[in-house]
């Protein structure tokens, strides 16, 4: 009895295998990186060290009040600079392979670019999603210990305080998007950080000085300014979107940016 040789081939099998090593080799490539570490330290220093230190500051003003804000402004208040970190980090998830030219060797295990690019942004924004979580959560706890101390905490039941913990990773997840869609069109991470930081500081500050309702809208409509209302439990600036309408509006902006990167990505030679 002989056996045909079909059964043996392995042409025909499904190409899930690939996508998956595609995956692990982005999530390796990605965690070897002596960046990646030190950015996540960054984040979570900065987003719950800071958050805690500005609420121990200002916990007995509040009590008093004598600040002009309420005590939800302040209990993320770390992700303001902990986004710098996450910018860094996207930057250089695209590209540090350029610099590097690892890119060609990335391409020839795996030609389909596109596979290449959902790898990678499925690692980044999972990675940035659960540290920001975590570093909103840890903020919270060590920031709220202050506040509660003196009469001015909130729990996690209030309004708001849930969906800025979880929306301080999904802003960070977005954020680190964004940053590595730039990267795809300039593939230089210096200039990537300052375009991506000079919008969120510079720009989305300056467009507000514009006259009249251009000014207002300019300023709602800007990336920083539409997604990190929903990392905050009350915005310093009452005149922004509501938070899940500006986070709708900050993520169509980070798909528009990835959407002309994956296509400068598989046109342009690496």
């Amino acid at each position: 009895m002989t056996m045909g040789t079909h059964a043996w081939t392995r042409t025909d099998l499904p190409a899930r295998p690939a996508r998956t090593a595609t995956l692990r080799a982005e999530w390796v490539k990605f965690w070897t990186v002596r960046s990646t570490p030190w950015s996540f330290a960054a984040v979570f220093v900065l987003g719950a060290g800071l958050t805690t230190l500005i609420c121990a500051l200002v916990a007995e003003d509040l009590a008093r009040g004598e600040v002009g804000e309420p005590a939800g402004a302040f209990l993320t208040w770390g992700l303001l600079l902990a986004q710098v970190a996450a910018v860094v980090l996207g930057a250089l998830t695209v590209t540090s392979e350029y610099g590097t030219g690892m890119i060609r060797a990335t391409l020839t295990a795996t030609p389909r670019r596109g596979a290449v690019l959902v790898a990678k942004a499925v690692v980044l924004a999972s990675t940035l999603f659960v540290a920001g979580t975590l570093t909103a959560v840890a903020g919270y706890l060590g920031g709220n210990w202050f506040l509660e101390r003196e009469g001015v905490g909130m729990a996690l039941t209030d309004d708001g305080v849930l969906r800025a913990l979880v929306g301080s990773g999904l802003y960070l997840a977005g954020l680190g998007l964004f940053a590595a869609g730039v990267g795809l069109l300039v593939r230089h991470t210096a200039a990537v950080v300052s375009i991506v930081l000079g919008l969120v500081f510079v720009v989305g500050t300056m467009v507000g000085l514009l006259p009249g309702a251009w000014g207002e809208w300019a300023a709602k409509l800007m990336p920083g300014n539409a997604g990190s209302g929903i990392a905050a439990v009350e915005s310093f600036n009452p005149l922004l979107l509501d938070p899940w309408t500006g986070f709708a509006v900050f993520l169509a902006e980070v798909a528009v940016v990835l959407a002309l990167g994956a296509v400068a990505f598989t046109r342009r030679d690496a």
